[in-house]
């Protein structure tokens, strides 16, 4: 029986190619924390545990995130049978409360490990890949019209992206309006816009943003309001030709199920590691699918890492009628695998080879590791 012998994290800070402007925070620079975990039998599984702009979005932090690893789940699974996945699952799970992230960190590598030394990858093993390519957008975050409109053209002119998701929130909703009604007429009918509003609005506010964004021709609006306001969520998905994403309030099949009940969204923003995994995932994909929802492959702004292991999911899932936004290492100035993915033809191509089917590149891991000496800043605040 291969066992577990091994489990080691890092936290890499690695500087975005410009200021990603969110709602709470403009981020500079994104943190991951990788996990390498070794086998009895000499073979290794790779993970990512990455949250965006440090606590602001969310309750995990990278330096949370690993010592969740380092102190609970790294102890609890040294020794135990290395196959058996599900069982390393729900250990944690009794074992540790919350910290989705920091056991889908942990859950990738085991996955990965199983489908090396089984030598095929992770779509194989969750029933096999239906897509070898997927529709990617890209997110316009500088904050300025003209910037994005820039980077829209460009986007399009290389064939590399026509789904465009607006950052917006952090301004008055006429001037978010605005803006986005800029942008969809500068791109036409070449690009689909969409918008994220990162839980920014107040019901009324998102009222009179539904309406603008709807009139301006944007197709579709995540998170306008908080996650806990599931009865506005409903108002808004009910009022409005224009769908409703929910993101933050999906943590999992529970949320998943209950934004179902509530008819509080349009469309599931399915987030690996805001669900918990791999295998959480896939039961929010199927809930979603169930209740006839529309499926969005979400995206914390992984590396090349966690992003080659969302592909794997996403490449089994039947329909994605929203695409992904599978581009978190486009946004990184430098790529931390030795073969990146790639993207063409407004697409990103889904890994192949054995396990997630991607490897590390020791030479940038190095570089990028925080205890290697180096110091970034790893938010701005604005």
């Amino acid at each position: 029986m291969t066992k577990i012998d091994q489990i080691e994290t890092m936290i890499l800070d690695i500087p975005t190619i410009r200021g990603h402007v969110l709602s709470m925070a403009t981020m500079r620079t994104q943190t991951a924390v990788l996990v390498v975990v070794r086998f009895s039998d000499g073979s290794e599984g790779i993970g990512e545990g990455t949250t965006i702009g440090g606590l602001s979005y969310g309750p995990e932090s990278p330096e949370g995130i690993k010592s969740a690893i380092d102190t609970y789940i790294a102890p609890a699974l040294i020794g135990r049978d290395a196959d058996n996945v599900n069982g390393a699952i729900q250990l944690i799970d009794k074992l540790v409360k919350a910290n989705r992230i920091a056991k889908t960190a942990v859950e990738i590598a085991l996955w990965d490990g199983l489908g090396k030394r089984l030598g095929v990858s992770v779509a194989q093993l969750f029933g096999g890949a239906v897509h070898a390519r997927l529709p990617v957008a890209w997110t316009l975050a500088s904050g300025n019209s003209e910037t994005d409109i820039a980077e829209a053209h460009q986007m399009i002119e290389t064939r590399r992206h026509n789904i465009f998701k607006l950052k917006i929130g952090k301004r008055s909703v006429r001037e978010d309006v605005a803006h986005v009604a800029r942008i969809k007429q500068a791109v036409g009918d070449a690009a689909s816009v969409r918008v994220d509003v990162n839980t920014a609005w107040s019901l009324q506010d998102a009222r009179w943003g539904l309406k603008g964004l709807q009139d301006a021709g944007c197709e579709l609006v995540e998170q306008p309001v908080p996650a806990r306001y599931r009865r506005a969520m409903a108002e808004l998905a009910s009022g409005y030709e224009i769908a409703v994403m929910a993101d933050e309030a999906l943590n999992g099949p529970e949320d998943a199920l209950a934004v179902v009940t509530a008819n509080a969204a349009d469309v599931f923003a399915v987030k690996v590691a805001q669900s918990g995994g791999l295998k959480r995932a896939s039961e929010v994909v199927a809930i979603g699918q169930a209740a006839g929802l529309g499926l969005y492959g979400g995206t914390m702004l992984e590396t090349g890492l966690g992003t080659s292991a969302a592909l794997q999911l996403f490449a089994t899932t039947e329909h994605l009628s929203w695409g992904t936004e599978l581009f978190g290492p486009l946004l990184l100035t430098e790529d931390i695998l030795a073969e990146p993915i790639t993207y063409r033809d407004f697409c990103v191509e889904i890994p192949t080879g054995a396990g997630i089917g991607a490897a590390l590149d020791p030479d940038k891991i190095a570089f990028f590791r925080r205890d290697g000496g180096r110091t970034i800043q790893a938010v701005a605040g604005e």
